[in-house]
């Protein structure tokens, strides 16, 4: 099988898992352990020395970063059509999904192992429970996004389903972890309620 791809039940890898499923490919997904370290192994580092998922590998050519690999499926399935082809539709597409990996997920990460910045733990119970109010913020805008672009089309980056839904899901489901009620934002609630619906991503769901 020439498609791999690694991941970590719960982890943004969640979101290139969505779209080989929904591309009706062929591939072969192979769970990371990072709970028991699996990611530090020699195996693994030799595959990725960064030690972090996802990571995919096609024909044994490498492409780490969720950004990439997105992009990468993108062009190698065009006609799954996970991004617009209009250059402007593009662009915002990908503004949106950069702004969910730079400034989002890293959010959450403060709350979720606050132990990564400092060694310290009062300032590790601090990180937390700034960074989850400040979760909830960005969730707030997240929620914005998808009243403005339900607006326009049936899935937030055009006709079909694609990453920027699925990355919602991803997010919305990790504010629930640093205990915000999802809930609370209904037009975010609702989609990613119909993200998870869709077959291939129900697939996904079951198997992490």
């Amino acid at each position: 099988m020439s498609l791999k791809l690694y991941f970590a039940p719960g982890a943004c890898s969640f979101v290139p898992h969505c779209l080989l499923q929904l591309s009706g490919t062929d591939y072969e997904p192979a769970m990371v352990k990072l709970h028991k370290g699996e990611q530090n192994g020699d195996e693994y580092k030799a595959i990725n020395p960064r030690g972090q998922v996802p990571v995919l590998v096609d024909n044994g050519q490498v492409v780490t970063q969720i950004l990439a690999i997105i992009l990468y499926l993108d062009q190698k399935f065009p006609d799954a059509k996970f991004l617009p082809t209009d250059a402007l539709a593009r662009a915002k597409a990908i503004e949106t999904l950069a702004w969910m990996n730079n400034t989002v997920h890293p959010t959450f990460t403060h709350v979720f192992m606050p132990q990564k910045y400092s060694d310290q733990a009062d300032v590790q119970a601090a990180l937390k429970v700034f960074n989850a109010q400040t979760y909830k913020s960005l969730l707030a805008e997240l929620e914005a996004i998808v009243v403005n672009g339900l607006k326009k089309s049936e899935w937030l980056s055009g006709t079909h389903i694609g990453p920027v839904d699925v990355y919602a899901l991803t997010l919305t489901r990790w504010g629930s972890i640093a205990g915000i009620d999802p809930t609370t934002f209904s037009a975010l609630w609702s989609h990613i309620q119909k993200v998870a619906a869709h077959p291939a991503i129900a697939v996904v769901i079951e198997r992490e």
